[in-house]
């Protein structure tokens, strides 16, 4: 991944975060983790920190995978 990475989600769960970017790394968008800063998931739920990030040249890719992935549920 680049220097240049832009937040395409966030949320208080790791798992819902790593489910996430192993959807955007399956379908050929580089995607990473960001901001697992506690082991208490009261905190996490609490300040909301973890962060999907891909590469700015994927961005609206993976936008429009996540929405259509949503709209599928």
């Amino acid at each position: 991944m680049n220097e240049a990475l832009k937040n395409v989600a966030r949320f208080s769960d790791p798992m819902s975060a790593e489910i996430t970017a192993g959807m955007l790394n399956s379908n050929g968008i580089p995607a990473e983790v960001f901001g697992q800063t506690s082991s208490y998931p009261s905190i996490n739920a609490a300040i909301d920190s973890i962060e999907v990030k891909v590469n700015a040249d994927d961005y609206e890719s993976a936008k429009k995978l996540l929405a259509a992935n949503e709209s599928a549920e």
